[in-house]
């Protein structure tokens, strides 16, 4: 198989949807982010929605690919074969329930890499008003297919830069214990289901030792100790979240999250981080998450 880059630009077909105050609550409440901004509704300014819980509205198109690419031509057998590899999210403003929220997709770039060919499709979600709320550039791995013609991306995909500290010493280190049920949790109360992630039985025959841990489970996990370490438990300060996923996690092992901040000429913060697994490998490598308004470097290592 293989896909050629003229496919750069394509479109997706757009979808509306409205946030809900019950799949905001339900997304913090699987990764278990007990914040309150994401519970107390009796806030003077309400509630808001967990920064990772924007992939839970781009899962539909991502689900049904095939159906939502604006191409005949485009080479729909390719699809089968991805996996998620890389993910950027860039938020305008946080989401509240009862946002109306339109997201257009396109195809981004597509490129060769030596286990395949990895496609980055862009979302961009507005509200009523036409102003930006999210844009994620989701990278897929399509295994196997070859890449033909030279390399292409549209302009604007950020780059997700492999970082020192994804192999030096780090400041912070954060065990966690992954719940054997937390795969069936998250794919309950996200909606984001693949059966890799709850069928032992397809896991299996795909050539797993069984059911593997959502990525974005474990990035939601990571974005949610680093937001208490790092920002004083204020999400509205993240101002993008991003990382490569390259090993798998298994339910009822522990993860170690490490991370190293640094603070940024413009005035921002960069934590910097990697998430690894039972087995001591990088599940998640190159990730930052940049902060709007920096602390004091020692203050946020308390």
């Amino acid at each position: 198989m293989e896909l050629n880059t003229r496919f750069v630009g394509t479109a997706l077909r757009s979808r509306q949807t409205i946030v809900k105050w019950r799949d905001t609550m339900n997304y913090a409440a699987a990764v278990g982010d007990n914040n309150p901004v994401y519970f107390d509704d009796t806030r003077e300014n309400g509630i808001i929605a967990p920064p990772m819980f924007c992939v839970a509205l781009t899962w539909p198109i991502c689900e049904r690919l095939g159906e939502h690419l604006e191409s005949e031509s485009f080479p729909k057998e390719v699809i089968p074969t991805q996996v998620h590899y890389t993910e950027h999210i860039h938020i305008h403003r946080p989401m509240k329930p009862e946002d109306r929220l339109t997201i257009r997709g396109t195809i981004a770039g597509i490129q060769p890499h030596r286990a395949g060919t990895h496609v980055i499709i862009r979302f961009d979600a507005t509200d009523d008003n036409g102003a930006p709320v999210f844009t994620e550039h989701l990278g897929g791995l399509m295994r196997g297919v070859r890449c033909t013609g030279a390399a292409a991306a549209q302009e604007n995909v950020p780059e997700i830069p492999r970082h020192q500290a994804d192999t030096g010493a780090m400041d912070w280190v954060q065990p966690l214990d992954i719940n054997p049920l937390l795969p069936y949790i998250y794919d309950g109360c996200t909606g984001i289901y693949f059966p890799i992630h709850t069928s032992i039985q397809f896991a299996r025959s795909v050539g797993l030792p069984g059911i593997i841990l959502q990525g974005t489970a474990t990035l939601a996990l990571a974005v949610r100790e680093i937001t208490n370490a790092f920002s004083g438990c204020d999400p509205t300060r993240i101002r993008s979240i991003s990382c490569r996923f390259t090993d798998m996690v298994e339910p009822g092992t522990r993860i170690s999250i490490k991370a190293t901040p640094v603070a940024e000429n413009n005035g921002d913060n960069s934590i910097f981080f990697v998430v690894t697994n039972k087995d001591g490998r990088k599940a998640v490598r190159d990730g930052q998450v940049i902060l709007k308004n920096v602390l004091d470097r020692k203050e946020t290592l308390r």
